[in-house]
């Protein structure tokens, strides 16, 4: 089971960009599709990004299309989200998460592994 940690968020300008960083100590972290997930206050936690083992599969939730990216780099055990355009309402705690599906997986009940969390804070 690999151990995830999460970095890059902070705060930011509406208009902005931010990367945020996941990395993966333990387990072999090419087993494992990964996730972004989002928990505004008072709201549940969402998923905004995944991608499979290998990159080739993506997944955005319609809030974020076109202004979020994400990617992976499995020799360095890292899955990066790299968000621009940032609203006031991209405000919150973002995780990753790591499933043991190879593919891109929607439900949170999937994944196996989850990081602390990184609080983004977008300004208007």
């Amino acid at each position: 089971q690999v151990h995830l940690v999460e970095s890059g968020g902070g705060l930011v300008q509406a208009g902005d960009s931010l990367k945020l960083s996941c990395t993966a100590s333990e387990g072999t972290f090419s087993d494992y599709s990964v996730g972004w997930f989002r928990q505004a206050p008072g709201k549940e936690r969402d998923l905004v990004a995944a991608i499979s083992w290998n990159g080739n599969s993506t997944y955005f939730t319609d809030s974020v299309k076109g202004r979020f990216a994400i990617s992976r780099d499995n020799a360095k055990n890292a899955v990066y989200l790299q968000m621009s355009s940032l609203k006031p309402w991209d405000t919150a705690i973002y995780f990753c998460a790591a499933s043991r599906s190879l593919t891109v997986v929607r439900s949170g009940d999937d994944y196996n592994s989850w990081g602390p969390g990184t609080q983004v804070t977008v300004a208007s």
